[in-house]
């Protein structure tokens, strides 16, 4: 309360159309991703009925039979659910486990660094494959792991045809996302370490900590809550197989282990026109992500302060 007692005296808020006419600039700019999202991302959901019809183009939404859960049931009972479920799990989970660190440890050491030049030579060679397109990377790691002249085969004095071994797909595949996508990952992570307090470096430093005492326990503290959200947010898509490379690299020799969900509603629903079925199988892939996000984020909430939905 103010001096005078007066309650009513206290300054109140804005409203939301004063704030608007205020700030019209940034709101107008906020406009244009809200429309995007609404647009390409909330409208096209009134397209997920076809996945419980008989969707026929020519009758419409309205017009197509209503069949309820018939294709999801023909999905759960085809010969190849089982090992596409496992594929997609086994791909995202082992791409998680092994992508989801390196970022980290690739950040702490890259602060570490105190010669700028260096520095930026290092973020630099870390950051440019990720502008590389996936084609591109497919084609080069076809080059590279070709039996005959390929780099790894020169390297190991063999003439192994990796692309056709359904043993070497996961880790091929694993792999060369952590080679694209480590060093843009870390990016983040830099910029969250880049906002620690260097005070407490010194104090550090006073009390005589060695560079991993102070990595433990200056670094590693600060980057936890933003690891935490990332890892919630990549939960969340979990079941997200990169299609793009895996359609191409996979092959019929190595589609025991490349054989994925996301290729068979590519397959399905653009090579076989069946609308129906693979919207259904897209829609339980999507059903599958959102209880993985939800439970994840959970456990984070109970053992850490970071609550991310």
């Amino acid at each position: 309360m103010n001096p005078s007692g007066n309650a009513s005296a206290l300054p109140r808020g804005k409203g939301l159309g004063r704030r608007i006419r205020d700030n019209w600039q940034l709101y107008l700019l906020l406009l244009i991703p809200v429309v995007i999202t609404v647009i390409y991302k909330y409208i096209p959901m009134y397209g997920i009925q076809i996945a419980f019809r008989d969707f026929k183009a020519t009758r419409g939404y309205a017009g197509s039979k209503f069949v309820g859960l018939k294709w999801f049931e023909r999905f759960f009972t085809a010969p190849t659910f089982g090992r596409m479920m496992k594929n997609t799990v086994l791909l995202s989970l082992y791409s998680l486990l092994w992508s989801f660190p390196i970022p980290i440890i690739l950040s702490l050491c890259i602060n570490q660094l105190r010669f700028n030049r260096y520095k930026r030579v290092v973020q630099t060679v870390l950051y440019a494959p990720h502008f590389i397109s996936t084609m591109v990377i497919c084609g080069m790691l076809r080059i590279f792991l070709s039996p005959s002249g390929g780099l790894v085969n020169l390297l190991f004095g063999s003439s192994i045809d990796f692309l056709t071994q359904s043993s070497a797909f996961r880790t091929i595949y694993v792999a060369s996302g952590i080679w694209q996508d480590a060093g843009w990952g870390c990016i983040i992570y830099l910029a969250t370490l880049s906002n620690i307090d260097t005070s407490l470096y010194e104090a550090a430093k006073v009390d005589g900590a060695s560079v991993f005492q102070r990595i433990m326990n200056v670094d590693v503290p600060a980057l936890l809550p933003m690891a935490i959200l990332m890892f919630i947010m990549s939960a969340g898509s979990l079941m997200n197989v990169g299609f793009e490379k895996v359609w191409l690299l996979q092959t019929d020799l190595n589609k025991a282990t490349s054989d994925v969900i996301a290729v068979y509603v590519y397959q399905q629903g653009i090579e076989n026109a069946k609308y129906s079925y693979s919207t259904a199988v897209g829609l339980f892939n999507t059903a599958i992500n959102l209880i993985l996000l939800f439970v994840v984020n959970k456990i984070s909430s109970k053992a850490s302060d970071v609550d991310f939905v």
